[in-house]
């Protein structure tokens, strides 16, 4: 959960699809989409439909942090040890 909230949390004011979070953080859609669903669940990630940006193409659901969503990324971030990188998170 850590390397989706850091990715969630470098644009946290920006809405972002599954597929690019797949591709940031390397989880698959079978790990990503039950933690989002989760993360929604508990209030730190907000979701929504968003229609598709060209005709013919399906509406696809979008993803950025709540307020609380934030504040556990900020805390999470101050709590990591230095010497861990960014894979050993995930």
């Amino acid at each position: 959960m850590l390397i989706l909230l850091e990715a969630l949390s470098a644009r946290s004011q920006q809405w972002r699809h599954g597929y690019d979070l797949m591709k940031e953080t390397g989880l698959l859609s079978g790990t990503l989409y039950p933690l989002l669903m989760r993360m929604t669940e508990q209030g730190l990630v907000e979701a929504e439909w968003r229609e598709p940006a060209q005709i013919g193409r399906p509406a696809r659901h979008a993803y950025r942090l709540t307020a609380a969503g934030v504040a556990l990324a900020r805390e999470a971030a101050s709590a990591r040890p230095a010497s861990f990188s960014t894979a050993a998170l995930a």
